[in-house]
């Protein structure tokens, strides 16, 4: 495909990045701007990803099994290849431990996101499993890089600056739910007025004013940036836990991350959001993903930094 087929030019500009009326994590609000760039329409779908895979025969993080001088406490038994899938409990649970719905499911990965015995990755629908290591060689192969949280932000806000929203200020105009995100009880009882239970193929949902589709909701988004907290994060909400395996793993930049393991900011949402209780499907909310982890609702896009289309 061309880049007008499937990449979208963002001018770039000054807007506010953050939001004050929401987590700490997100605050203070500042000013900020982007040069302009080219932006995949869409995040990286199955397809998409399986055409990366023929081509090289890349193997992503979750398919390799660890080394133990990575996690040298670790049991034998958890060094297999795996990832963090999300798993509904059977009713209702306190939501201050994450673990309680997820579980680290041995050979899952994007092309069977719930694990062994589990429907194949739908080709339309946004690849999961992946970690920072396999997106940067995904848009490496594809002449691209990852966003910054900036560039992130600015594209998925769609032009409306300083709104709560990628679509405004209303949750749902209109009375419309316009994003894949939780609806019903979190983690147990989801409602699924689109007929998924967990990802939706990219564009189900409306475009944001610059012909995005799912910058909200649908997979989390990572970008290229370390992740360094404005404030301490609020709780572990929809987001995994740091340390899959039973420690945290090695490695880590110091300055970026205050010692712990290195973590990129991810951004957007995804369909684990719920109003009640994760309410991080906007465009300045911001949370950290561990580089060694992969997941079932974390995803990616990519950009390019050329010039305008005239240009």
């Amino acid at each position: 495909m061309s880049d007008a087929e499937d990449m979208v030019f963002v001018p770039g500009g000054a807007f506010l990045m953050g939001s004050d009326r929401h987590y700490p994590e997100e605050a203070p609000v500042a000013q900020a701007a982007v040069a302009g760039f080219w932006i995949d329409r869409g995040p990286v779908t199955n397809a998409q990803f399986a055409a990366f895979v023929a081509a090289t025969g890349y193997l992503t993080l979750a398919e390799r099994t660890p080394s133990p001088d990575d996690y040298p406490d670790a049991p034998a038994e958890l060094l297999r290849p795996a990832s963090l899938v999300f798993t509904p409990t059977a009713g209702p649970v306190p939501l201050r431990d994450a673990s309680a719905w997820w579980r680290l499911v041995f050979d899952a990965d994007w092309r069977r996101p719930t694990g062994p015995g589990g429907p194949e990755a739908a080709p339309d629908h946004p690849v999961v499993h992946v970690a920072f290591e396999d997106a940067s060689a995904y848009a490496a192969w594809a002449g691209k890089t990852l966003p910054s949280e900036a560039e992130w932000e600015f594209a998925a806000r769609g032009g409306f600056d300083g709104a709560d929203y990628a679509w405004g200020d209303e949750l749902t105009p209109q009375g419309r739910w316009v994003a894949n995100i939780w609806l019903g009880d979190f983690p147990w009882r989801r409602e699924a007025p689109h007929g998924f239970e967990r990802t939706t193929p990219v564009g189900l949902f409306p475009p944001n004013g610059y012909g995005l589709f799912d910058m909200i909701g649908n997979v989390w988004e990572l970008t290229s940036d370390f992740y360094a907290p404005r404030a301490p994060v609020q709780g572990r909400p929809c987001c995994a836990p740091d340390a899959a395996r039973g420690r945290e793993p090695k490695g880590g930049d110091p300055a970026a991350n205050g010692g712990g393991p290195m973590r990129r900011v991810v951004k957007g949402g995804s369909h684990l959001c719920a109003p009640a209780y994760c309410r991080r499907y906007r465009p300045a909310a911001r949370q950290p993903q561990a580089d060694d982890t992969s997941t079932s609702h974390v995803g990616f896009r990519c950009i390019r930094r050329l010039g305008a289309p005239d240009e």
